[in-house]
């Protein structure tokens, strides 16, 4: 077997038991040599059935373990920073759950350290290695719609009705990070100024507050630099909507309500060309979003591929996010840093 990239896992979170722990253990490239987690007693079993060796109580064993080469943080929002700092001054690379931070401030500072680490920091967003996600890329790359027009991009769905009026889910936290931009608005702007190629200038939103303070749903509009448009909506009080659509002059690409997290089963996009009603299907093979992106992670970690997205593009991320959170508070039209 090829060399290995030796994982710690910080953090019991559903996403790493789920999704990103099997993806390693089922990777070429990495097993997970450790669980860190505050609650060891409920992390044994995810051990036990993943065969990882070792869970440590405590962020900081995980850290001080030597045979550790790169972090996986699952940890909740308000978490990301401080513990990929602490990662980093490690000397471990990080692989850090979206959104990367709480606003570009911290996404700065956490790429600067990567930086002067030297290791590597990636922002989790697994829909960029699914192999349709590629696709779609591809054929807007190369003119297949055409001039690129607009975006538009949704991911809503509703959390049960006792929880959100209780405040319990994580998500319904200030304190921790919560709200429906960072949740999933994260993902809608990313896919905009990823089929797009370009950055917004400025941004428009309307949003509606949970009792909290945070937003639970949002509408907002992104105005391009190459005279593009995206539309973007979020919500935790919505039936589920998890699409995008890409229209350009010549054709438009659509996609089901699988768009960021079609699992493992076979998917389709759609194109349709300028004056049609209904279009063509095209089928995608079913893949392990997650453990491409880990194999891909890893292959940069052990130095075998440049890294496909670096810190630099969460930041423009947050840039984003930042600046449609103070349009959704104001009710004007916000500018998005440049710098």
């Amino acid at each position: 077997m090829a060399e290995l990239l030796k994982w710690g896992v910080m953090g019991n979170a559903t996403i790493a038991r789920k999704c990103i722990i099997p993806a390693i253990q089922k990777s070429d490239n990495g097993r997970v040599a450790a669980l860190a987690t505050r609650s060891p007693a409920d992390a044994r079993e995810t051990a036990r059935q993943h065969n990882i060796p070792v869970v440590y109580e405590g962020y900081e064993n995980l850290l001080a373990d030597g045979t550790v080469d790169a972090v996986y943080i699952a940890l909740p929002n308000h978490l990301h920073m401080p513990w990929t700092l602490k990662s980093l001054a490690a000397g471990k690379h990080v692989l850090c759950e979206k959104p990367l931070a709480l606003n570009a401030r911290e996404a700065e500072t956490m790429a600067a350290a990567a930086t002067d680490a030297d290791r590597l920091l990636m922002e989790a967003f697994m829909y960029r290695f699914h192999p349709r996600s590629r696709k779609i890329k591809r054929l807007v790359a190369d003119g297949r719609i055409g001039r690129p027009r607009l975006v538009r991009a949704a991911f809503c769905f509703h959390i049960d009705s006792e929880i959100f009026d209780s405040g319990a889910n994580i998500r319904l936290k200030p304190e921790t990070g919560g709200g429906s931009v960072l949740d999933t608005g994260c993902y809608c702007v990313s896919v905009a100024r990823w089929f797009l190629s370009s950055e917004p200038t400025s941004v428009q939103a309307q949003a509606i507050y949970h009792t909290s303070g945070v937003d639970c749903q949002m509408v907002a509009n992104l105005f391009f630099a190459n005279g593009a448009l995206a539309t973007v909506e979020t919500s935790f009080v919505s039936a589920l909507q998890q699409t995008y659509t890409i229209v350009g002059s010549e054709a438009a690409i659509e996609l089901p309500h699988d768009a960021f997290i079609p699992w493992e089963k076979d998917t389709i996009y759609v194109v349709r060309s300028q004056d049609q009603e209904i279009g063509e299907h095209y089928p995608i093979a079913g893949a392990d979003e997650y453990r491409l992106m880990v194999d891909h992670f890893a292959e940069a970690a052990l130095g075998r591929v440049e890294l496909a997205f670096s810190p630099r593009d969460s930041i423009c991320n947050m840039r984003v996010l930042d600046a449609l959170a103070k349009a959704a508070k104001t009710g004007k039209q916000i500018s998005v840093s440049q710098k």
